[in-house]
């Protein structure tokens, strides 16, 4: 049977596929103010871009939820019912053409051993790492993985939460160190022609709407994002995916 859905939407050439959406945004009667996770980071971003004069709303692709119709075309709702903090882990098992690269605090990281396994490239940090290190293992590890398994395309998981106080993180990384980390990636990836999908991710200080909007200004400074660029982006690993695009 043919399946009806609301989820996929024409992009108008006029625009750039830049997917968001203010439901992204979490709000519970203010409580979420007393969470250490800003809920409200992703409309900040949008906020300081167009501030900017990087975006406009005629830019933007409001992404639509997927319903559990939608998803059982293509899972089986013993997968939904499974879904878990490293589900891609688990789902790419022993799946040989997906290749992951994590680097993390190996203190805290990953807690699921298991999943661990799924891990092509372990980069593991210790506590308080700091800019430099960080850089030089971020983009070592990254040549030879792709010397190692050229893809089709890349998702990077840019989360913030590297960042120097970051409780949940414990590393050092600088604000200025962050957005250096989105360069070296995007400039490895696209200097082979992979089509890379960014999404923002993890990050649990109020400054990082800041960091990641300055990021994804110094990208497109360089060229290395935007409306002629072959890079995806999108908010978080829910979000479809559509080329070409700024976080």
């Amino acid at each position: 049977m043919l399946h009806t859905t609301q989820l996929y939407q024409h992009v108008p050439e006029t625009r750039w596929p830049i997917v968001y959406s203010p439901r992204y945004n979490i709000t519970f009667m203010g409580l979420e103010k007393l969470h250490p996770f800003d809920a409200g980071k992703w409309g900040k971003v949008i906020n300081f871009l167009k501030e900017e004069k990087l975006l406009s709303d005629s830019m933007l692709v409001e992404a639509r939820e997927a319903s559990e119709e939608d998803l059982l075309v293509v899972h089986t709702r013993r997968y939904l019912n499974e879904l878990k903090g490293n589900g891609h882990e688990r789902d790419f098992m022993d799946d040989k053409r997906v290749y992951i690269m994590d680097v993390y605090n190996r203190h805290i990281y990953p807690g699921d051993r298991f999943a661990k396994q799924a891990i092509r490239r372990k980069v593991e940090l210790e506590w308080g790492t700091e800019d430099d290190e960080y850089l030089d293992k971020v983009e070592r590890n990254i040549e030879k993985s792709l010397q190692e398994h050229l893809p089709d395309v890349v998702v990077y998981n840019a989360g913030t939460d590297i960042l120097e106080g970051d409780r949940l993180g414990g590393l050092s990384i600088s604000p200025a160190g962050i957005v250096k980390r989105d360069e070296l990636v995007f400039r490895m990836v696209r200097g082979r022609h992979v089509p890379i999908l960014m999404v923002t991710s993890g990050g649990y200080q109020k400054r990082t709407a800041r960091i990641i909007a300055d990021s994804i200004l110094n990208l497109f400074g360089l060229g290395l994002i935007g409306p002629e660029s072959p890079s995806i982006s999108a908010q978080n690993s829910d979000t479809p995916l559509l080329p070409p695009a700024v976080p």
